[in-house]
Protein backbone atom coordinates (compact mmCIF):
# COMPACT_ATOMS: atom_id res chain seq x y z
CA UNK A 1 0.00 0.00 0.00
CA UNK A 2 0.90 3.31 -0.52
CA UNK A 3 2.05 5.35 1.95
CA UNK A 4 -0.86 7.95 2.06
CA UNK A 5 -3.33 5.30 2.77
CA UNK A 6 -6.02 5.86 5.19
CA UNK A 7 -5.45 3.10 7.41
CA UNK A 8 -8.75 3.74 8.73
CA UNK A 9 -10.58 2.55 5.66
CA UNK A 10 -8.24 -0.59 5.31
CA UNK A 11 -7.86 -1.79 9.09
CA UNK A 12 -6.22 -5.11 9.61
CA UNK A 13 -8.62 -8.00 10.47
CA UNK A 14 -7.96 -9.07 14.05
CA UNK A 15 -5.72 -11.85 14.93
CA UNK A 16 -8.82 -14.10 16.58
CA UNK A 17 -12.39 -13.63 16.57
CA UNK A 18 -13.48 -11.65 19.72
CA UNK A 19 -15.53 -14.03 22.64
CA UNK A 20 -18.67 -12.64 23.22
CA UNK A 21 -19.31 -11.11 26.45
CA UNK A 22 -22.54 -12.96 28.39
CA UNK A 23 -24.70 -10.27 29.71
CA UNK A 24 -27.08 -12.59 31.40
CA UNK A 25 -27.00 -15.50 33.50
CA UNK A 26 -29.94 -17.30 32.11
CA UNK A 27 -28.74 -20.39 29.87
CA UNK A 28 -29.84 -20.54 26.21
CA UNK A 29 -32.48 -22.12 25.56
CA UNK A 30 -31.77 -23.15 22.01
CA UNK A 31 -28.69 -25.61 23.66
CA UNK A 32 -31.12 -26.42 26.86
CA UNK A 33 -33.76 -28.02 23.81
CA UNK A 34 -30.79 -29.69 21.84
CA UNK A 35 -29.22 -31.41 25.24
CA UNK A 36 -33.10 -32.61 26.49
CA UNK A 37 -33.63 -33.47 22.30
CA UNK A 38 -30.36 -35.37 22.32
CA UNK A 39 -30.78 -37.54 26.21
CA UNK A 40 -34.57 -37.85 25.86
CA UNK A 41 -34.90 -38.75 22.49
CA UNK A 42 -32.46 -39.27 20.00
CA UNK A 43 -29.95 -41.34 22.73
CA UNK A 44 -32.89 -44.22 23.26
CA UNK A 45 -33.99 -44.65 19.70
CA UNK A 46 -30.36 -44.76 18.67
CA UNK A 47 -29.28 -47.43 21.05
CA UNK A 48 -32.29 -48.90 20.17
CA UNK A 49 -32.03 -48.65 16.45
CA UNK A 50 -28.07 -50.59 17.26
CA UNK A 51 -29.55 -53.03 18.96
CA UNK A 52 -31.06 -54.43 16.77
CA UNK A 53 -29.34 -53.77 13.28
CA UNK A 54 -26.50 -55.87 15.99
CA UNK A 55 -29.70 -58.82 16.00
CA UNK A 56 -30.15 -58.91 12.24
CA UNK A 57 -26.50 -58.99 11.59
CA UNK A 58 -26.46 -61.95 13.72
CA UNK A 59 -29.77 -63.55 11.75
CA UNK A 60 -29.51 -62.88 7.95
CA UNK A 61 -32.36 -63.26 6.41
CA UNK A 62 -32.92 -63.09 2.74
CA UNK A 63 -36.04 -62.86 1.60
CA UNK A 64 -35.68 -63.46 -2.01
CA UNK A 65 -34.09 -66.39 -0.93
CA UNK A 66 -36.85 -67.67 0.65
CA UNK A 67 -36.97 -70.99 0.45
CA UNK A 68 -40.74 -73.19 0.39
CA UNK A 69 -41.01 -76.42 1.58
CA UNK A 70 -43.08 -78.67 -0.93
CA UNK A 71 -46.65 -79.65 -0.10
CA UNK A 72 -48.52 -82.38 -1.46
CA UNK A 73 -50.28 -81.26 -4.15
CA UNK A 74 -54.16 -80.87 -4.49
CA UNK A 75 -54.65 -84.87 -5.40
CA UNK A 76 -52.79 -85.87 -2.59
CA UNK A 77 -54.98 -83.61 0.03
CA UNK A 78 -57.75 -86.16 1.76
CA UNK A 79 -61.32 -84.80 1.85
CA UNK A 80 -62.79 -82.25 3.65
CA UNK A 81 -58.46 -80.95 4.79
CA UNK A 82 -59.13 -76.95 3.71
CA UNK A 83 -55.37 -76.49 5.00
CA UNK A 84 -54.15 -79.00 2.82
CA UNK A 85 -56.36 -77.41 -0.13
CA UNK A 86 -54.93 -73.84 0.61
CA UNK A 87 -51.36 -74.79 0.55
CA UNK A 88 -51.77 -76.77 -2.45
CA UNK A 89 -53.47 -73.79 -3.90
CA UNK A 90 -50.60 -71.38 -2.42
CA UNK A 91 -47.83 -73.86 -3.88
CA UNK A 92 -49.44 -74.23 -6.80
CA UNK A 93 -49.49 -70.03 -7.40
CA UNK A 94 -46.13 -70.22 -6.61
CA UNK A 95 -45.36 -73.02 -9.35
CA UNK A 96 -47.10 -70.32 -12.02
CA UNK A 97 -44.67 -67.61 -10.97
CA UNK A 98 -42.11 -69.15 -10.91
CA UNK A 99 -42.92 -70.83 -14.40
CA UNK A 100 -43.81 -67.50 -16.12
CA UNK A 101 -40.58 -66.15 -14.79
CA UNK A 102 -38.78 -69.19 -16.62
CA UNK A 103 -41.02 -68.61 -19.76
CA UNK A 104 -39.66 -64.54 -19.34
CA UNK A 105 -36.12 -65.40 -18.98
CA UNK A 106 -35.96 -67.76 -21.59
CA UNK A 107 -38.08 -65.47 -24.22
CA UNK A 108 -35.10 -62.25 -23.02
CA UNK A 109 -32.15 -64.73 -23.46
CA UNK A 110 -33.69 -65.24 -27.46
CA UNK A 111 -33.66 -61.55 -27.58
CA UNK A 112 -30.54 -60.61 -26.54
CA UNK A 113 -29.44 -63.13 -29.30
CA UNK A 114 -31.54 -61.70 -32.01
CA UNK A 115 -29.82 -58.29 -31.60
CA UNK A 116 -26.25 -59.85 -30.58
CA UNK A 117 -26.36 -61.81 -34.10
CA UNK A 118 -28.42 -59.53 -35.90
CA UNK A 119 -29.00 -60.75 -39.53
CA UNK A 120 -27.74 -64.56 -38.77
CA UNK A 121 -29.82 -64.92 -36.34
CA UNK A 122 -31.88 -67.58 -37.74
CA UNK A 123 -29.07 -70.20 -37.58
CA UNK A 124 -26.79 -69.00 -34.53
CA UNK A 125 -30.44 -68.52 -32.35
CA UNK A 126 -31.68 -71.56 -33.13
CA UNK A 127 -31.33 -73.43 -30.08
CA UNK A 128 -32.63 -70.62 -27.90
CA UNK A 129 -35.71 -70.48 -30.32
CA UNK A 130 -36.13 -74.24 -29.42
CA UNK A 131 -35.42 -74.21 -26.08
CA UNK A 132 -38.38 -70.87 -26.21
CA UNK A 133 -40.40 -72.83 -27.97
CA UNK A 134 -40.38 -76.09 -25.75
CA UNK A 135 -40.82 -73.61 -22.44
CA UNK A 136 -43.67 -71.93 -23.55
CA UNK A 137 -45.34 -75.46 -25.19
CA UNK A 138 -44.98 -76.76 -21.61
CA UNK A 139 -46.43 -73.84 -20.07
CA UNK A 140 -49.26 -73.60 -22.56
CA UNK A 141 -49.93 -77.50 -21.42
CA UNK A 142 -50.02 -76.56 -17.70
CA UNK A 143 -52.00 -73.48 -17.58
CA UNK A 144 -53.11 -72.80 -20.96
CA UNK A 145 -57.06 -71.91 -21.24
CA UNK A 146 -57.25 -71.08 -17.63
CA UNK A 147 -57.60 -67.72 -17.69
CA UNK A 148 -56.73 -65.05 -15.00
CA UNK A 149 -58.78 -67.06 -12.36
CA UNK A 150 -56.89 -70.55 -12.89
CA UNK A 151 -56.88 -72.09 -9.65
CA UNK A 152 -54.98 -75.47 -8.94
CA UNK A 153 -58.60 -77.43 -8.96
CA UNK A 154 -58.87 -76.17 -12.65
CA UNK A 155 -55.28 -77.28 -13.29
CA UNK A 156 -55.79 -80.73 -11.71
CA UNK A 157 -58.69 -81.35 -14.01
CA UNK A 158 -57.42 -80.47 -17.23
CA UNK A 159 -54.18 -82.15 -16.51
CA UNK A 160 -56.63 -85.34 -15.87
CA UNK A 161 -57.96 -84.50 -19.08
CA UNK A 162 -54.77 -84.62 -20.91
CA UNK A 163 -54.15 -87.81 -19.17
CA UNK A 164 -57.11 -89.33 -20.46
CA UNK A 165 -56.51 -88.04 -24.34
CA UNK A 166 -53.17 -89.21 -24.11
CA UNK A 167 -54.56 -92.92 -22.91
CA UNK A 168 -57.15 -92.80 -25.68
CA UNK A 169 -55.06 -91.91 -28.21
CA UNK A 170 -52.83 -94.84 -27.06
CA UNK A 171 -54.73 -97.32 -26.95
CA UNK A 172 -56.37 -96.37 -30.54
CA UNK A 173 -52.60 -96.11 -31.69
CA UNK A 174 -52.58 -100.21 -30.59
CA UNK A 175 -55.43 -101.43 -31.95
Amino acid sequence: MSKDSDWEAYKVPPTRTPVSERTTTVPNPVTFFQTVFHYVVDAPVTFVREWIERQQAKNKFYYYHQKFRRVPDLSECLEGDYLCFFEAEAQWRRDRLVDQEIVEIVRERLGACKQREGPNQLQNCAKEAEQLAQVTKAYQDRYGDLGAHGNARTCLMKQKQRMMEERKAQANASQ
